[in-house]
Parts: structure tokens; sequence; C-alpha cells
């Protein structure tokens, strides 16, 4: 699959010396974030996530980033590093370790903790190596030092990448939380102490970067939280993300200090909290969980559910509730509140399920008409400052779309980096750090890798496409019998539409031009079944085009008789 970026050849080889960055995903988009350090022919990853499917990508369960780069060059892998343990930095592990199982993998206690459950269910067993902020590791040439970062997720690591070729900072996902619930800031003394070192390459989290000021502390979703509690009457349902263990336990505090009981509904929510609490990041109140299997025999007034689907996955419990698919029900006196920010592309997904909610007569809180979450993500003020602080060489946005680097890329400029010292780059485009100059070398075919089922990069764009005009156009089929000798039609053509609205008689106008147009193709000579076909795919085509103003996707059938 081709690059965006066309203008961009491919990279000649690294010179000596220089070390090469390649991302292969995160880069133009929030989701499924990798990139790939290189230095005298040994490779360092960072990160190894998923992206969630759009609309415009129906049947798909997850986007992998594209591993054919390193397809070839997986021994030379000294190890994957992982900043925190949200999907999109850590899903697609299980694919890439399918190809080679032995990878070090490097990450935080509850980073790896996450994973190696995700692991169990690809029948994986992994070579962890765990690590904590302050520590140093080294994996070939990359000396690497972890530094704690807050973000929406406990035990959140930076990585320093030390190389002789110079040293990167990668934020990975951050923020600057002041008062954070686990009371772990992120270390704006070790950012200063490498800035003072020398930071030739700042990878700086973007997501946020157009939001201005301060990203809210998490402390303040406690009182928002608690008012809304006082002021239900019935049921609470609570979605967020599985792995926000801060927001299930505000939920959970929340909950006690108001004689409720929590049951947790969804797989991944009771398998990530149930490892939170096992390592000690989740405090559970006693006697507040209850297994869902209990529910009914409490009064509504008493019950909260802690759940899935905050992004309105169709198979995530919440979107189940809504669509009355759930042994879980809500109606009239109920509250549902949606804990989580919304992930671009999203939208429309969740505000489906907010409707159907409130059609059931539940009333819906979420972060448009309450404060019940705040993002993970460092905003621009929080960046200014991290860019006064590391005083870095030249600097590479990540995480985020376009909008998002560019922004970000501004910030930068505007605390004195020179703007030639910005890359912006997307995924696939090649970055080489030269004699403390980072410069884009060229660009390598970097595209979505589907996941279908147990199909792992089967599905096409052009697949996809067909799925669109099916879901969005209908199709028709044709079927018509030749006579293999005289190439005379002998049956048919007989014509079938699904999801077209027009009804038989209206298809039945077109039988006598098509049945023209094959006895003018076999009289002059057209006998190959394929050829026929073809006549019937654009004599029908152009007919749904001009009467019914519908391109559905027709199917041909010419069988020889």
């Amino acid at each position: 699959m081709s690059h965006p970026h066309p203008d961009l050849q491919l990279p000649g080889p690294l010179a000596p010396g220089a070390l090469r960055i390649v991302p292969l995903g995160g880069l133009g988009e929030v989701g499924r974030n990798m990139t790939v350090f290189e230095y005298d022919g040994k490779l360092l990853i960072i990160d190894c996530g998923v992206l969630f499917p759009e609309d415009h990508q129906p049947g798909v369960d997850l986007i992998l980033p594209d591993f054919d780069y390193i397809s070839d060059r997986l021994n030379d892998i000294e190890a994957i590093v992982l900043t925190h343990g949200h999907e999109d930095h850590i899903g697609a592990v299980p694919y890439l370790l399918r190809l080679r199982r032995d990878i070090p993998l490097v990450g935080s206690q509850l980073t790896l903790a996450f994973l190696e459950a995700k692991l169990k269910e690809h029948r994986i067993t992994p070579n962890l190596q765990p690590v904590s902020e302050g520590q140093r590791r080294k994996f070939g040439a990359f000396d690497l030092e972890f530094v704690a970062v807050n973000h929406s997720i406990p035990d959140a690591l930076a990585v320093a990448v030390r190389t002789p070729a110079g040293s990167i900072l990668h934020t990975g996902d951050f923020k600057m939380d002041q008062l954070p619930l686990d009371g772990r800031i992120t270390d704006l003394r070790a950012f200063a102490r490498l800035g003072e070192e020398g930071i030739d390459l700042f990878m700086v989290d973007s997501t946020n970067a157009e939001v201005p000021g301060f990203t809210v502390a998490e402390r303040e979703i406690g009182p928002v939280l608690d008012g809304v509690f006082t002021r239900a009457d019935g049921r609470i349902v609570v979605a967020s993300f599985s792995s926000h263990v801060h927001r299930v336990q505000q939920v959970l505090d929340a909950a006690n200090a108001h004689g409720r009981r929590v049951a947790l509904v969804g797989r991944s929510m009771v398998r990530n909290m149930t490892i939170a609490a096992e390592l000690g990041y989740l405090h559970v109140p006693d006697g507040v969980l209850i297994d869902v299997k209990k529910i009914d025999d409490l009064p509504d007034d008493r019950v909260v559910l802690m759940c899935t689907g905050s992004q309105g996955e169709p198979m995530a419990a919440l979107s189940r509730i809504a669509n009355r698919d759930h042994r879980v029900s809500v109606g009239p006196g109920d509250t549902v509140i949606l804990a989580s920010s919304l992930i671009p592309g999203n939208e429309n997904a969740v505000f489906r399920i907010i409707n159907g909610l409130i059609r059931l007569g539940a009333k819906v809180v979420h972060q448009s008409n309450a404060r019940v979450h705040v993002s993970g993500h460092a905003s621009a003020g929080e960046l200014l400052y991290c860019y006064n602080i590391v005083r870095p060489k030249n600097v590479m946005p990540v995480h985020g779309e376009i909008r998002h680097l560019v922004a970000n890329g501004a910030l930068a400029v505007s605390t004195g980096v020179p703007p030639e010292r910005v890359v912006l780059a997307e995924d696939g485009v090649v970055v080489d750090l030269i004699k403390g100059k980072a410069r884009i070398a060229g660009a390598v075919p970097c595209g979505y890798v589907y996941v279908d089922g147990s199909s792992v990069g089967g599905v096409t764009e052009a697949e996809l496409k067909d799925r669109r005009i099916l879901g969005e156009e209908g199709f028709i089929s044709i079927f018509a019998v030749v006579d293999s000798s005289t190439g005379k039609v002998v049956s048919g053509p007989q014509l079938h539409a699904r999801g077209v609205a027009e009804d038989d008689a209206k298809l039945a106008e077109i039988v006598p031009e098509l049945t023209k147009a094959l006895s003018e193709a076999t009289a002059g000579g057209t006998a190959d079944t394929h050829q026929l076909q073809q006549v019937i795919r654009r004599v029908v085509g152009r007919w749904a085009s001009t009467r019914l103003r519908r391109r559905p996707m027709i199917i041909p059938v010419v069988v020889e008789a």
C-alpha cells in the first residue's frame, strides 16, 4: 500500500553514526502508535498499538500498524518499549509477537500485567522485562532511562533513549496533573535534568496541543460524581475505558459514600480491574464490589454498574444495554454516566448510544453537560512548560491528527525552537538524526492492516469499498445461460435485487435492453463468459445510474450450457 507522501522517495542507506526514526502509526491519527528507531543495524520499538475502526470501515475489528517495514528484520529488534497500558499503545503487540515471540517487552508493572493477560488469550508466553521510573536499562546500543509521567492510566512512563547518534526524549501520553489521585506526578525534575544533559530530539504528545491553558485535575471529577450520585434515584450505570483505574476508583469511592454496591460489567473491565486491585493500583472498599448476577437482589437505588462501551463500540456492554441486548436493563429513573472523552471518529456511535438510552427513559450525563471526565493529555500551557524546561535541539510532534501535530509544532517554535528544527512527519515518513540535526530522509510504504475476525491483513481497501457500496447502495444480481456451441442466450437474464428500493416490476424494464445487448454481443462473436458479464455490468450499471439514480453493486453470472 502506498504511503501518503508520493513526493517522497524511499530513504537511502542510513549514514554511519546516524539514528533513523520511522513512525509506523500514531502520526496523523489518534491510535495504533508505533515508532521504530534504528542505529547501527539494530532496532528499538516504542509502543505497538491498535486503531479502532470508523463507520467507513464496516466489519473491521481492529486496525494494526503495517509491520512490512520490519518483517524481514525481526531478529534485529532489541526490544519493544511500552509507555503505558492503553490499547492504542499495546493492542498490536500480540500480532507482532506472532512473527517473533521472544522479543523483550519492556514496560511498567501495570502495563506488562495488562499486556500479559491479553497475550494469554492469544496463547503467547511473553519475554517480560519490567522497569520503573528512575531506572536505566541498556538494549544493544540503546541506553534507556524511564521517567514517571501522569496520564489517565497509572504507571505511565516517558522514555529517554541515549544513542551514540544523540539523545531522544519520548513523552508517551502524558499530562501535568499537580494533584493526581495516586500522588504520582510527571517528573519535571527529570525532564530538566535530561534537558541540561542535552536532548537532540524531543518527541512530544500532541493530542491537546490545540487546547489552551492546562488540563483539569482528576480530583475535580470526584465532587461532580458525588453530586450525580446524590441526585440519582434509580440505578447508576457508569461507562468508561476498561483501563481507566482512576475513574473506577472514584466510582467505587462515590458508591461507598452513598451506600451503593458496584458490579463490574464487561470482560475487559473485570479482567483489568482485577489485575489493578491485585497489584495495589485499585483500592476497593470492603463490601462494595458484588457479582453482576446479584444486582437484581438489590433495590435500584443501591446499585452501580461500571461497564465498558463509552466509545459506542457495538459489542461493548453499554451498546448492548442501549439496544436491550444485555441482561442489565435501564429505564425511567436510571442514570447513565459516560465518563470518557470522545475519540475522534466515534462521535456518531456515541451519540447513537446516548439517544438510545434517553429513549429508554434514562438520564444521560456526559462530558458535554457535566464534568464527568478530564483528558489524559497535556494542553498547550503544559506543553509550553515542557519545551522551556527541556530546551531541545529538535522537536518531532507525535500522537495526534495532522491538526494536533501542526499546533504542537507551532508551540515549539513559540518557545524559541527554530522552525527548521521542528519536524512534522506522518506515518511512514522517515526522519534521520545526523550530527545533531533531524531531517526528513524519505518515506516507506505504511498502510492500514485490518483485523477482520480471524483474518489479519486479508481485507483490502477495495473490499472495504465493496462493503460500503453494499451497505449504501445494495446490489443487483443477473443470471443468464448461454449455449456453448451457438453462443445464444437460452435462459434469462433473470434479475434479483437486495437493498434496492425499487420492486421487481421496475427491474423488468431493463430485461429487453439487456437481452438485446447479449444477443448482439454473441452475434458479434463474443462467447467468453467473462466478456458477457462485462456487457451485463455496463448495461445494468448505466440503467441503474440514469433511471434509479443509484450505483448498486452489480453481480453478473453467465453460465455455459
